[in-house]
């Protein structure tokens, strides 16, 4: 039996959520599956992939073959790098403390650079609603300079309307004499 690690697609029409399983290869995409190993949500920024590695890289170690977009998902999270490292362990190229501490290294670098993309997102996001702010403050200021003038006549013509004390009717009758 062909063993696959790849995607099976969940969610609604437009908003996909995906389970990163290991299947049969002759199974249907979202049909029957073996374990599931982890989660892959596309949907924010940076996507959401929540995988267990070390069952990873027992299937990999069994022989099962990711797919292409399965094989970029375990090598983001360091499943292909543990897989490597494991089999130099095997082959005696180099002991497990050795290769635990590379891991873990790799594992620190990946969350640096993956907090300060965040980083850079949060800044950009909130820049961007800083100058759209400013944008929208000095259309708002030319809005209010424009209507200056129609503001001044609408003044100029209540104090005509309060000066003369006469009511509707009394002009009437003025009117009519």
């Amino acid at each position: 039996m062909s063993v696959k690690i790849r995607l099976q697609r969940h969610g609604k029409k437009g908003k996909p959520f995906y389970w990163i399983v290991a299947a049969d290869a002759r199974a249907k995409r979202d049909g029957k599956y073996l374990e599931k190993i982890g989660t892959y949500d596309p949907n924010s920024n940076p996507a959401i992939i929540d995988l267990d590695v070390d069952v990873a890289v027992t299937w990999l170690q069994n022989g099962a073959q990711p797919t292409d977009t399965a094989k970029a998902i375990l090598s983001y999270k360091g499943a292909m790098l543990k897989n490597h490292l494991v089999g130099g362990v095997r082959k005696g190229a180099l002991t497990q403390e050795q290769a635990d501490a590379k891991f873990a290294a790799w594992i620190e670098e990946k969350a640096t650079k993956v907090s300060d993309k965040e980083a850079g997102l949060s800044k950009a996001q909130s820049e961007a609603k800083a100058a759209a702010f400013a944008a929208e403050k000095a259309v708002n200021e030319a809005r209010i300079e424009a209507a200056k003038p129609v503001v001044e006549e609408v003044a100029e013509v209540v104090e005509e309307v309060e000066a003369a004390p006469e009511t509707i009717d009394e002009a009437q009758e003025k009117a009519s004499e």
